[in-house]
């Protein structure tokens, strides 16, 4: 397992920042967040890998900017922040891209089904187009978005990924709040990717709790791999981000797969 930290939390820097304070805190690894940059405008992919470049880092995983669809009219904006987030991570050579459901928790089921086909429909070929991996999000309990727990989360990929090929990016902070760790860790345990890693709110884990020690004891049985993603809220001080890596660099020591 290879410990990353979302840049999401430094949105609000500019980009050679950004990767700056990363870099500050002693990171190797990256996740590449659409947050940081104006999606609505920016198709300059180039300048986001010219900062990577510059930073040394290297970008494990790549978040796809979100739009969770209320009406089909606006399935054509949730492509094209798909697409346009495909670019992104192609221009990062990201190997997989996290991406939510993008269709809202109150579509009734027909349009919701409607719309995913569409949205998914032109996202997926592209992503094979550049070789690379789609992990689909579990989503928190206060999001607008349709995909919080098994039920949801295999409905919308009978849809959009029938022949398996999409990944899991196991979002721990959500499935603490949606009380869904265990269920989540056994339906789509093998399909994990990538792990978003965080206690409720988006808060630093700053001990191993009980809950922690029994999802990473999890992870290893199924030989997972794949890298932890810190992903904390922006308030989050620059201590404890430091705290918890190193308390996640201890506890991986112990839960590498070999």
């Amino acid at each position: 397992m290879k410990l990353s930290l979302s840049n999401g939390i430094f949105s609000k820097l500019d980009l050679t920042e950004n990767f700056e304070a990363v870099k500050a805190l002693g990171f190797q690894n990256v996740e590449f967040n659409m947050k940081s940059i104006k999606k609505e405008h920016d198709t300059d992919v180039y300048r986001e890998q010219k900062a990577l470049t510059a930073s040394g880092l290297t970008c494990l995983s790549h978040h796809s900017a979100v739009l969770h669809v209320k009406d089909p009219i606006e399935v054509h904006q949730a492509v094209y922040y798909g697409k346009i987030s495909l670019e992104c991570a192609r221009a990062l050579h990201a190997p997989l891209m996290t991406v939510h459901s993008n269709i809202s928790k109150k579509l009734p089921p027909q349009i919701r089904k409607q719309c995913l086909r569409e949205v998914f429909g032109e996202i997926v070929p592209f992503a094979k187009r550049f070789n690379i991996k789609l992990a689909l999000e579990n989503l928190s309990y206060t999001s607008t978005g349709f995909g919080k727990n098994v039920e949801q989360l295999e409905e919308v990929l009978s849809i959009i990924d029938p022949k398996g090929d999409m990944g899991i990016t196991f979002d721990v902070c959500h499935a603490l709040e949606t009380k869904q760790m265990d269920n989540l860790l056994e339906h789509f345990g093998p399909r994990v990717c990538n792990v978003h890693m965080a206690n409720k709110s988006h808060k630093p884990f700053l001990e191993a709790t009980p809950e922690l020690k029994r999802f990473l004891g999890g992870l290893k049985k199924l030989g997972y791999e794949g890298p932890i993603t810190l992903e904390l809220a922006r308030d989050t001080a620059m201590q404890e981000i430091r705290k918890t890596k190193t308390l996640f660099e201890r506890i991986l020591k112990g839960y590498q797969v070999h």
